[in-house]
């Protein structure tokens, strides 16, 4: 097995690995820590079904069950799987999330406790477009001016679940009734590195708590700008068989535009994760 770096900042990519076959101890240990060590990792070639996929994302902790209710309803498929997908099949779409993760975003930061780890596994790519892009947000953090880290030092920011499109524009819009939301650390602590990370995103982040709706709007787009400036970025163009593990405690992950009539269909698991702090 060889670990390779992507970027000089973001992302390793691990060859001589089958992962259709069980790892030893040691051999995922040290997976275990090139992952922790770069933030995502990477694995060409592989040719896995449900099951195996599970079973490899299930050595980095507990499972989160699909919310993906249509693919649910299909006998024999495994619980944690979630079809990412703009396929239509019989007039439904076979997946989910077609054409809303176009922007920055951590998984499941409206939650009280946030995927750990997302686990994503290419089946059909179009020919162009449809990369997913990769953000450090320990370097994201590193790098803010110090006055900034102050200020923002113990506040909360609140995440909100509503991709609709006039929500998108955060910075302290009222929550709508029904919507799932949780507050986080502007600055998480991983518990794993001890590493701290800027835990905002453009998504899903609303506003900072405490601060007033006009200062929060504006030291948000000054946080989304930072993060998504390319020196903290790895665009990463798919090919079947590629299987990206990406820590969503440190990381954001956002999609590339692509030929709605192209075809792009990818397995995604998630692992349950703990509460920021």
């Amino acid at each position: 097995m060889q670990i390779k770096p992507i970027t000089s900042l973001i992302g390793a990519e691990v060859i001589g690995v089958d992962l259709s076959e069980p790892l030893d101890e040691l051999m995922f240990k040290r997976i275990e820590q090139a992952w922790h060590d770069n933030v995502i990792l990477l694995f060409r070639g592989q040719n896995l079904d449900e099951n195996q996929q599970a079973s490899f994302c299930a050595r980095f902790g507990k499972l989160v069950a699909s919310l993906n209710a249509e693919m649910l309803n299909r006998p024999g498929q495994h619980p944690a799987v979630m079809y990412i997908s703009n396929i239509v099949e019989n007039g439904k779409l076979i997946g989910a999330l077609p054409d809303g993760e176009v922007v920055f975003h951590s998984d499941q930061c409206h939650a009280e406790c946030p995927a750990m780890a997302t686990m994503l596994y290419a089946l059909e790519i179009p020919f162009s477009g449809g990369d997913t892009l990769f953000a450090n947000m320990y370097a994201a953090y590193d790098s803010l001016p110090l006055d900034l880290k102050n200020k923002l030092n113990g506040k909360y920011a609140e995440n909100v679940y509503d991709y609709a499109p006039e929500t998108i524009a955060r910075g302290g819009s009222r929550i709508r009734e029904g919507v799932k939301h949780w507050a986080h650390p502007v600055f998480r602590t991983h518990p794993v590195t001890g590493k701290k990370a800027l835990y905002v995103n453009r998504l899903m982040t609303d506003h900072i708590v405490g601060l007033p709706e006009f200062e929060s709007r504006e030291i948000l787009d000054f946080l989304f700008r930072h993060v998504e400036q390319p020196q903290f970025v790895y665009s990463h163009h798919w090919a079947v068989g590629d299987l990206m593990l990406w820590d969503n405690r440190c990381s954001l992950h956002a999609r590339t535009n692509f030929d709605a009539s192209a075809r792009r269909k990818l397995r995604r698991i998630t692992v349950q994760g703990e509460r920021p702090s």
